[in-house]
């Protein structure tokens, strides 16, 4: 018996082998860029030693790192992948797992489950989390986002326009809908 096979076929299989190699190998669309212990490579959404990332986690629209410092001070690392706006403020962790920071009136509250922005009239925006690697959050019953007033399901989302001109995003901040 031969192990022979004519030659359209050796080629029809290799072809096959390639194609499926090649899908495996390639990242989706819109993938999260690499991370590693501090957060997200090439990103403000990272930890600088000798400070230790707490959490950090990608939503649709943003990717954002906590950041301990040795003294035990937290610092939100955050952006927007749509245009890289920056934000990088001083954060505090509640009792729940979450993780708090207040910049020009605006909360953002980082859980588990989503990068919730919210205002003294309520929640702006909430964005699921896509990837998250942290404490998980265990909101008590009845709990609300610091800050926060219920927010009406009909509620549109807005988006904050920068007020000065960004610098240009880092090359894992580059993504988001154009």
């Amino acid at each position: 018996m031969s192990s022979y096979l004519p030659c359209t076929r050796r080629v029809t299989v290799a072809a096959a082998v390639c194609s499926a190699l090649l899908v495996v190998g390639v990242p989706a669309a819109g993938a999260d860029p690499a991370t590693d212990a501090l957060g997200f490579v090439d990103s403000t959404a990272r930890c600088a030693a000798p400070n230790t990332a707490v959490a950090f986690g990608s939503t649709a629209e943003s990717r954002v790192a906590i950041c301990k410092s040795p003294a035990g001070q937290y610092g939100y690392h955050g952006v927007r992948v749509s245009d890289g706006a920056k934000l990088i403020v001083s954060a505090s962790a509640a009792a729940d797992g979450s993780f708090v920071a207040k910049s020009d009136g605006i909360t953002y509250t980082v859980t588990s489950s989503a990068l919730v922005v919210s205002d003294g009239n309520g929640v702006i925006r909430r964005e699921p989390m896509v990837s998250y690697h942290g404490p998980a959050h265990t909101p008590t019953a009845g709990a609300q986002t610091p800050g926060a007033a219920p927010q009406s399901p009909a509620a549109a989302p807005t988006t904050a326009t920068p007020t000065k001109a960004l610098p240009p995003p880092l090359p894992a901040e580059v993504g988001g809908k154009h």
